[in-house]
């Protein structure tokens, strides 16, 4: 049968002849021990019993077959089984299972015929038993369950790539198909998700190695796509407290930082969700790891709506400022950063800046200077707010 097999016993011919013009007997006689004994087979659902009692004619002729004139040695039988039941998703220690009840059903069939033959000896029943342990009935199968298996595995992955490619390009706005896209890719059809970015260390490496495995932990569902530059996933985050999970997981997952998008209802809107997420990443680069959330403020989604314009409108506002040497530019921009975040208190910008109020004081009037622009002038105050975002948020503003 293989080429470590012995060759079957000669003595033996005459009784595995008996036993092959019965093969049909036999056969519905094995399916039926291995539709009682091997739990995966005792449901019409998922084996009907025609097939399997098709499946055992088969492998008793091609055993008999051997055993009377070396006939039948190819294994395509047994191969065709295991791929077929890897195909199905059958557990393979079922398969396997199920081979060694019909394989003991048709050797004790056979081992009666052969004890009331005449001539047969110890050494012909012990010849014949390392014969049939060799016989690879069951090693063709899972070899070729095993094979098929990793065919599988590699097509669906293929698959979800794909999809979730497509769901990051746009591609799947048709409600039914964003319904199966989801089912495949194991997301819920309805949000709360976030979408994350993450840079890559190289090319075709993880930035969040086993990230999936850890959000599932959390019952946080994902689907992720490696790109050249970028790790970038969709998460769902329904469950009480998900998103906070979602967050501790991801900031625990990478030692660079993470962008993140703020939650969105319909899985057809991923792409913008995409760009927000890219965008909070933008800003984070350069800063120590952690999750970088994308601010979801009016101001935010202005930029995020129109990073080019906005990116116009910051360097024309910022123009003075930008042709200071970098540490006296990135100190004006923090500070007058500090002072939105403190309300327009001097006092209060001061302190996380570990200065004096009235430096703040001063540094913001070198802002008033470089730009223009009076900070007591609530229109002038939307002009550097906005323009301070897209500084923030965009590529090649400063970090």
């Amino acid at each position: 049968m293989n080429r470590t097999s012995p060759p079957p016993p000669a003595e033996v011919a005459p009784a595995a002849a008996v036993l092959l013009g019965r093969a049909r007997d036999v056969s519905e006689r094995m399916a039926l021990r291995i539709r009682a004994e091997v739990a995966y087979y005792g449901s019409e659902d998922r084996v009907p019993f025609v097939e399997l009692g098709a499946s055992c004619r088969d492998n008793t002729e091609l055993v008999l077959g051997q055993l009377v004139d070396r006939r039948g040695a190819d294994l395509a039988p047994a191969r065709n089984t295991g791929r077929e039941h890897a195909r199905r998703g059958a557990p393979l220690a079922e398969l396997l299972h199920a081979y060694r009840v019909g394989s003991e059903f048709l050797w004790s069939e056979l081992a009666a015929l052969v004890r009331a033959a005449e001539g047969i000896t110890v050494d012909t029943v012990a010849s014949l038993a390392a014969w049939w342990v060799n016989e690879g009935l069951a090693a063709a199968a899972g070899d070729a369950y095993r094979e098929a298996a990793s065919e599988l595995a590699l097509q669906r992955e293929r698959e979800r790539s794909a999809l979730v490619e497509a769901l990051f390009t746009g591609l799947l706005t048709d409600r039914t198909t964003v319904w199966e896209a989801a089912q495949v890719l194991g997301l819920p059809t309805e949000g709360p998700f976030v979408v994350v970015a993450a840079d890559v260390p190289a090319p075709g490496r993880e930035a969040l190695p086993g990230i999936e495995s850890r959000l599932l932990a959390e019952e946080a569902r994902s689907a992720w796509r490696l790109l050249p530059d970028l790790q970038v996933g969709v998460v769902a985050v329904r469950a009480a407290g998900g998103e906070e999970a979602a967050l501790r997981v991801l900031g625990r997952a990478g030692g660079s930082p993470v962008g993140v998008s703020p939650p969105y209802a319909a899985l057809q809107d991923t792409p913008r969700a995409l760009r927000l997420a890219r965008l909070a990443l933008s800003g984070a680069r350069g800063r120590a790891a952690g999750v970088a959330r994308f601010d979801d403020s009016p101001v935010s989604l202005l930029v995020a709506a129109s990073p080019e314009e906005a990116g116009r409108i910051a360097r024309t506002v910022f123009a003075g400022v930008l042709k200071l040497p970098a540490a006296e530019c990135a100190r004006l921009l923090e500070t007058l950063e500090q002072w939105f975040a403190a309300g327009g208190s001097a006092a209060e910008a001061a302190k996380p800046l570990y200065c004096h109020r009235n430096t703040v004081r001063y540094r913001l009037r070198r802002v008033e200077e470089l730009t223009g622009r009076s900070l007591r002038d609530p229109r002038a105050v939307a002009d550097l707010a906005v323009a301070l975002g897209a500084l923030r948020l965009l590529p090649d503003g400063p970090a």
